[in-house]
């Protein structure tokens, strides 16, 4: 739906009144980007689960950590490039998208949730398969509902933007502090908090693409503009199934 603020961007941009026409066709094409968005998301986390898979109950997990009784206990040399290596691919594309090609960032897109696949193997080796398939079937329903608020609403939530940015940059320093109190308090906080902020993250996300429909709609930029889309949304996706993991997943015994 073309909002009144997306019509007097699109109005600024090509300098020319929106009628019912142009509004249902900015409508169409609106539509046919967002759902481009969903489908490299939704390709992405198809992707990362098959490799999570294939490491978690295959011999490939040797490759990558160092068990004990089926345990992770560390990592090999090829394991800490595999989890570190998508914080690079991320900076790669979110500094250089603008000079590269599309189809190169769509190979950093696929490489991305492919290497994140093996860092959620953990997850798979951790807790048990039900509890895994239980708690990411409540973040799609969770996901699916506030995706569509951040879609639907007429709201602006841009004003948000900086308390959930201030948010998660609180959230990773509790993380690390919390690695050496190891305060079971201090855990269920960090949990709860990131289940909020990623929970508004995903509707401002959302909204935040929609936007940016308006100043790609027709450029060179457009396709590399939806895969950085999937990008944020995909990893809200992932952080709130792991925030949720925490409180909902059975471990192992």
């Amino acid at each position: 739906m073309v909002t009144d603020a997306n019509r007097r961007a699109y109005e600024q941009r090509y300098g020319t009144a929106v009628g019912s026409a142009e509004a249902a066709q900015i409508d169409v094409g609106l539509r046919q980007y967002m759902l481009r968005v969903y489908n490299y998301m939704g390709s992405g986390l198809l992707l990362s689960g098959i490799v999570a898979l294939l490491v978690a109950n295959t011999g490939a997990r040797d490759i990558f950590f160092q068990t004990s009784g089926g345990a992770v206990v560390g990592y090999t040399g090829l394991g800490l490039i595999a989890v570190f290596a998508p914080i690079g691919l991320i900076l790669a594309m979110s500094f250089g998208a603008n000079k590269m090609q599309t189809s190169t960032v769509q190979a950093l897109y696929w490489a991305f949730v492919a290497l994140m696949g093996v860092g959620l193997s953990v997850a798979l080796l951790a807790y048990t398969g039900v509890s895994v398939a239980r708690v990411f079937f409540i973040t799609a329903i969770s996901f699916g509902g506030l995706s569509l608020y951040g879609y639907t609403t007429k709201r602006d939530l841009s004003a948000f933007g900086t308390f959930l940015v201030m948010g998660l940059i609180g959230l990773l320093i509790a993380g690390i502090v919390n690695i050496f109190l190891q305060s079971t308090m201090l855990h269920f906080i960090y949990s709860v908090v990131g289940v909020l902020i990623f929970a508004g993250l995903t509707a401002y996300d959302t909204q935040s693409i929609k936007n940016s429909y308006f100043e790609v709609q027709g450029t060179s930029v457009e396709d590399k503009s939806a895969v950085m889309g999937a990008v944020r949304l995909y990893l809200d996706f992932i952080n709130l199934f792991m925030f949720l993991l925490q409180f909902l997943g059975v471990r192992r015994d």
